[in-house]
């Protein structure tokens, strides 16, 4: 492959590797504390960090879903069907087009009713654990893509 392809393959994985290592610390260190908290504690903190975290995860989700994009139209559109890791590099394109799903559909709305403190204290435990449960979803797709990224740059380093 092109040499400026592989270079878009490594950076793309790279910043994708980035997020799921972030979304895994999110899910395994952060939700469980945010699920310890009274709900006063909780929003009180989450107006707090919420913003800081979306100063992180929105430009590194950004990024990391854009050049995996880009990464799968060109390997898609110009590379032969043939090509080493034209499959692989397609299916973390649309993986990544989940992520961004995943977020646009249920995240935005539930993070802003974090935001507004709307919610009473068992509303916010169910929500707390619904908005867990999606961000296992969004950490699996991460994960696939990333293995799908690292199997497409294997394949272009053959």
């Amino acid at each position: 492959m092109m040499p400026y392809f592989r270079v878009l393959l490594v950076i793309s994985t790279g910043t994708l590797g980035l997020l799921v290592g972030a979304l895994l610390i999110e899910g395994f260190v952060l939700v469980p504390y945010w699920r310890s908290l009274p709900a006063d504690a909780f929003f009180g903190m989450r107006n707090d960090f919420g913003p800081r975290l979306y100063r992180f995860f929105a430009p590194l989700t950004a990024v990391a879903t854009s050049l995996t994009i880009v990464a799968a139209l060109i390997a898609t559109f110009w590379f032969p069907l043939t090509a080493p890791g034209r499959w692989p590099i397609g299916v973390t394109g649309i993986l990544s087009l989940v992520l961004v799903g995943v977020y646009g559909l249920y995240f935005k709305s539930a993070n802003a009713a974090f935001a507004a403190g709307r919610l009473s204290p068992a509303e916010l435990s169910g929500e707390l654990e619904r908005w867990a449960r999606w961000h296992w979803i969004r950490v699996a797709a991460g994960m696939v893509a990333l293995v799908t990224s690292l199997m497409g740059l294997a394949e272009d380093w053959r």
